[in-house]
C-alpha cells in the first residue's frame, strides 16, 4: 500500500543517489561499497597518480648554452669550457699519466682533454687553461652546446658528441677517451 506523497520522496532519494555516484566514480583511489557501511576499499586498477609515483625520478633538464661557457666540478679539481665548437676540461690533481707528448706539441701537454664535433677526443696541447670559471656544475647536472654535452657525476666530468658518440671522461682516478 502506498502512502500519499511517498512517490516524490522516493524520487528525490533516487536522484540524490544518482548524483552521488559520479562524485564517487571521480575518485581515482576508491570505489564505493555499501552506502550503509561508510567504508571504502582501494581500487584494483592503478590510478594515474599511482603510475606517476612509481616511475623513476625525472632527470634534470640540461642547461643549454649558445656562447662560450665555463664551469667547474663540485670538487674544484676539474674546470671546463664548452661552446658549439669545443668542449675542453683541464684537471689539477690526477692519479694517472697522460700518453706521451706528441713531438709537435710545444706547449703544456696532458693537463686536459678536448672534444671537437665530428672528431675523436684528444689530450690538449696548449699554453692556456680552462680554469677560471666560478659556476659549479653539480653532480647529475649537464650543459649542452650544439652537439656537445658535458655532465658532472661522482665519477668525473664526461663530455660527448651526440653526432658521433665520441667523448671523454676526466677524473682524479682515471681518464677515458672514446
Amino acid at each position: 500500500m502506498a502512502f500519499p506523497g511517498s512517490r516524490p520522496i522516493l524520487a528525490i532519494a533516487g536522484s540524490i543517489a544518482l548524483l552521488a555516484l559520479p562524485a564517487c566514480a571521480d575518485s581515482p583511489d576508491r570505489t564505493p561499497t555499501s552506502a550503509s557501511s561508510g567504508q571504502t576499499k582501494a581500487s584494483a586498477t592503478p590510478s594515474a597518480r599511482d603510475k606517476l609515483t612509481t616511475t623513476a625520478t625525472p632527470q634534470p633538464m640540461d642547461r643549454e648554452v649558445f656562447t662560450y661557457t665555463g664551469f667547474i666540478s663540485p670538487t674544484g679539481n676539474v674546470s671546463c669550457m664548452i661552446d658549439v665548437d669545443l668542449a675542453r676540461c683541464d684537471i689539477i690533481d690526477r692519479d694517472w699519466s697522460p700518453p706521451p707528448r706528441p713531438a709537435d706539441c710545444e706547449f703544456d701537454y696532458g693537463q686536459g682533454i678536448q672534444l671537437v664535433p665530428g672528431e675523436s677526443a684528444a689530450f690538449v696541447c696548449a699554453g692556456d687553461t680552462a680554469f677560471g670559471a666560478d659556476d659549479v656544475l653539480a653532480y647529475g647536472d649537464a650543459i649542452t652546446a650544439g652537439p656537445l654535452r658535458c655532465e658532472s657525476a661522482d665519477a668525473g666530468i664526461t663530455c660527448r658528441d651526440s653526432g658521433t658518440g665520441h667523448g671523454f671522461l676526466i677524473a682524479l682516478e682515471a681518464y677515458h677517451l672514446s
